[in-house]
């Protein structure tokens, strides 16, 4: 009974002078002390959480910020950077020097837009044009991006990412005379590669792109046949997860860019002196036609096209190709024609935009179904169209080009002269202008972005 008591008196005792003891802690005890014991608390708090550890986002989804946007409003490159994979050389520089080694060492000079163009009797300027290989785009592609202004070495903040891997010289590698387990040795590695990275497994590969600098039919054989044609790049299951950036495309996860021309500015005056010189110049010819004939194709209209033009008195034939003689005559020309090639695109389109040389199409896919990022939807505007067929009927190009009204032929001109920046491949980010490089990496970040909305 007797310690029942005291247990009793001594827990009043305490409740009574509790309230002071809280006072006096509160008034006398340095801030300092404060500051530790807090410090404790949280050291003690820390040491709770560790003993009883709770998943950590980043831990389990370590490229969370890949897929979301900061909306920081002070960072210029939110929602705009991008990752660029450091890939081993046998996907890229071992084929550069490969090809330098051989029988093309020029073509990689200047960033690969190749030797500049000097001494062209006057019909382009010193500065901004090069020899440029219109196949070489994988280089020029990845050379232009390794200056981009939002490149990160995090990539939990990129945006997409970029595989600097070059389809197009690993492909015509081994056009012919090669089996096909050659031919696709390469694109089999690269997919073995980026499928063990971290990177590629927040989206699957989704949110991956390259570059093919040459049509996307050269890497999308569909058959394990060594008499068919190419490798089998694209159509294997992680490869059509990733973006491919041709300048032809043929299949859903190909997308059209313009080819490389032959004008590669550094700076918005040299575009707009151009544009302005194209404007006045004065044509001479109503059409003309820079090519070939295709003796072994029975289905071409190349040579059809090439007799219109010879028994014509508005028209012109070349076929000495050399960059000054083409620019020459397109820019003297009111219209280019562009008939399939080798494929059905081809670089002379690109030739003749910016020449300022309205082009004129044969059939649908040789640009209207293609190059949809990077030029108005409204065709007919900036082009003309005369299908295969008609050709073959001898209808002739003379006429129903001289049906079109001279007001009317101006402002297609300048439709297409307005084309220019957003076709053509500048040395550097231009001032105020977008050209192709700008355009296609917009398109990129913006199908990514979409993409994880859903």
């Amino acid at each position: 009974m007797f310690q029942g008591l005291h247990v009793c008196v001594l827990g009043l005792l305490i409740w009574a002078f509790l309230p002071f003891y809280i006072l006096f802690r509160h008034l006398n005890v340095p801030k300092s002390i404060l500051v530790v014991n807090h410090e404790i608390v949280n050291s003690q708090t820390t040491i709770s959480q560790t003993e009883n550890p709770k998943p950590n986002c980043l831990e389990v989804f370590p490229f969370i910020n890949a897929t979301t946007s900061l909306k920081n409003a002070s960072d210029s490159c939110d929602g705009r950077y991008i990752y660029i994979h450091d890939l081993p050389s046998r996907f890229n520089k071992d084929l550069v020097k490969e090809r330098k080694r051989f029988n093309e060492p020029c073509m990689f000079a200047n960033d690969g837009f190749g030797s500049a163009l000097k001494d062209t009797n006057c019909v382009l300027p010193d500065n901004g044009w090069y020899a440029t290989d219109h196949f070489n785009l994988d280089y020029i592609f990845h050379k232009r991006m390794e200056k981009y202004e939002c490149l990160t070495n995090d990539s939990s903040m990129a945006t997409a990412i970029f595989v600097p891997f070059y389809a197009g010289l690993d492909a015509s590698k081994y056009f012919s005379g090669y089996n096909i387990s050659v031919r696709d040795a390469a694109s089999l590695d690269l997919v073995d590669w980026l499928q063990k990275r971290d990177e590629w497994k927040v989206l699957n590969g989704k949110d991956h792109f390259l570059v093919g600098g040459r049509p996307s039919w050269d890497y999308c054989r569909w058959h394990d046949k060594d008499t068919d044609w190419g490798n089998k790049f694209l159509t294997l299951p992680a490869a059509k997860n990733m973006s491919t950036l041709s300048v032809e495309s043929s299949t859903s996860n190909s997308f059209a860019v313009p080819y490389p021309s032959y004008f590669h500015p550094s700076k918005d005056s040299e575009v707009f002196d151009w544009q302005d010189k194209m404007m006045k110049i004065e044509r001479k010819w109503l059409f003309s036609f820079a090519g070939f004939a295709r003796p072994n194709d029975p289905e071409s209209i190349r040579r059809l096209l090439i007799n219109q033009c010879q028994n014509s008195s508005g028209g012109k034939y070349l076929k000495i190709l050399s960059p000054s003689s083409v620019m020459n005559v397109f820019k003297r020309s009111n219209f280019c024609l562009q008939p399939k090639g080798d494929s059905f695109t081809r670089r002379s389109t690109y030739d003749s935009i910016l020449a300022g040389c309205i082009p004129v199409f044969f059939h649908q896919d040789s640009f209207y179904t293609q190059y949809t990022w990077h030029v108005k939807m409204n065709y007919l505007d900036y082009s003309v169209f005369i299908p295969e067929d008609d050709i073959r009927k001898n209808v002739s190009i003379e006429k129903r080009l001289n049906r079109i009204d001279p007001m009317k032929i101006k402002m297609m001109r300048k439709e297409v002269i307005d084309l220019i920046p957003k076709i053509i491949y500048a040395r550097y980010k231009l001032e105020s202008l977008k050209d192709a490089f700008d355009v296609s990496v917009e398109a990129i970040i913006s199908k990514v972005k979409q993409l994880r909305k859903h």
